[in-house]
């Protein structure tokens, strides 16, 4: 054997716990089918770790937010993910949003250019029989290991719905309508000039006349193995969320609130008047030439999403450089069939990592990738492994994942601090945030200096 562990899957799982294997000396072989004459529904590219749905990596705010809370421990632990991230990173405000092409670019060439990491473009059919293996291979696993999954794990898996939001081209949108601003006029080091989103406003009018049209558009057909399968609450496709009530997009992905609309300056408001609702597009690629529609992930047809989306002001002539979509991604019940270090229960020489063991979020997806690599890595040294403190972000969500969940009720799980233990004492609400990831710093470190893990 010329390595010592086996990774199946070359997302953002997969790749970081390729990473952190490698980095600690270990040889690792990398398996991914794309670029094997394989794909699956919803890539494009066979770049390792491709982005295939936003461009983001949500909040960067490691002080009162859980998710920038897992960001921060990521680099404490020298993630690849992270490293990449932050070198392809695009204006966002607050947020970490990146170049897709250039972030699966740079974590490919850290990667293949790392004398302990082979990668194969290799489709795998079945789990290994012997062998350290991490199986990382995400939502969307090939149907012939996703039956030898089945097997081994002696459950079906569940699967819920995810959507693609659509890609425009900037120099389609009429800035005349449009204008470019953060809500609450709140910046970065990394913003635009003038903020961070193209907002495209509507009045009341407009607003109800395009919520009609979303419940009247062309819809996209369900197989017949697709039916009856729920979506992830995080990503709800937009004509879903219209069929809520009238009013629900405007309390959610189209609100106006904070948004001065330069356009509608009067006396009374010289800023410029805050739209009844508003489309928000946010900057894709580092060039600034691709902004995507945020919260407009879909499962209408495609010509149906060209007419409807033509009708906001400010991209009546816009050009789509992708449309939305949807797939089905699937996910194992891990609380029943993992034990509390990501192994198959039934055959602990698996591990599994990533997005297949019931996290959601590409930041989530990637911690796991990251904490199954570390795992790993402490088994093939002869040691024992230290989980980190429920309390930490990346221990919280490794809690959920492998028993806290209720297995006859798992669903997928971005990381939230209703993951986390409760705080001591009595806390006011305003301050509870920041106490959680305060907390949560000082315990990582903790756990870092005792699992003798070396920081960033």
């Amino acid at each position: 054997m010329t390595h010592d562990i086996h990774i199946i899957g070359g997302g953002l799982a997969g790749s970081e716990a390729a990473w952190q294997l490698a980095q600690r000396g270990f040889k690792v072989r990398l398996s991914e089918m794309r670029g094997s004459g394989e794909t699956t529904p919803a890539h494009q590219t066979d770049g390792l770790a491709e982005l295939v749905c936003s461009n983001s990596f949500r909040s960067d705010d490691d002080e009162k937010n859980a998710v920038g809370l897992l960001h921060h421990e990521m680099r404490r632990l020298d993630s690849l993910i992270m490293r990449a991230g932050e070198a392809a990173r695009v204006p966002a405000g607050s947020a970490m949003a990146v170049d897709r092409d250039v972030f699966s670019a740079g974590v490919q060439r850290a990667l293949e250019e790392h004398p302990n990491v082979t990668v194969v473009r290799e489709k795998v059919d079945a789990l290994p029989s012997c062998g350290p293996t991490i199986v990382a291979t995400g939502p969307l696993t090939a149907a012939s290991l996703a039956a030898s999954i089945v097997k081994a794990t002696g459950e079906d898996r569940l699967a819920f719905f995810d959507a693609i939001a659509p890609i425009v081209h900037r120099e389609s949108i009429d800035m005349s309508k449009a204008w470019i601003q953060s809500r609450w006029n709140k910046t970065t080091s990394a913003s635009n000039e003038g903020g961070d989103y193209i907002n495209c406003p509507m009045n009341k009018e407009q607003y109800e006349t395009f919520v009609q049209g979303l419940l009247d558009a062309e819809k996209g057909d369900f197989k017949e193995w697709e039916t009856d399968t729920p979506y992830f609450e995080g990503c709800m496709p937009i004509e879903v969320m219209a069929e809520r009530g009238l009013e629900t997009l405007r309390y959610g992905p189209m609100k106006g609130v904070g948004l001065d609309n330069p356009h509608d300056r009067t006396e009374e408001h010289p800023q410029g008047r805050w739209p009844y609702a508003v489309v928000q597009l946010r900057q894709d690629n580092k060039l600034g030439t691709l902004w995507n529609m945020v919260g407009f992930q879909t499962k209408m047809k495609y010509g149906a999403q060209m007419e409807l989306f033509r009708t906001i002001p400010g991209l009546e002539n816009a050009e789509f450089a992708r449309l939305g979509g949807l797939h089905r991604n699937t996910f194992i019940n891990s609380p029943l069939v993992l034990d509390r270090q990501l192994r198959l229960k039934n055959g602990p020489h698996i591990r599994f990592a990533g997005q297949v063991t019931g996290c959601e979020g590409y930041v989530e997806s990637s911690a796991v990738g990251l904490l199954a690599g570390l795992m790993a890595a402490t088994e093939l040294a002869g040691r024992k492994w230290q989980a980190p403190p429920a309390s930490t972000a990346m221990g919280a969500l490794l809690s959920h994942i492998t028993g806290d969940a209720e297995a006859e009720t798992f669903q997928p799980m971005n990381v939230n601090f209703g993951l986390f233990p409760p705080l001591a004492g009595k806390v006011h609400k305003k301050a509870r945030k920041e106490a959680y990831t305060n907390r949560a710093k000082a315990d990582f470190g903790e756990w870092m200096k005792s699992a003798e893990l070396q920081p960033a």
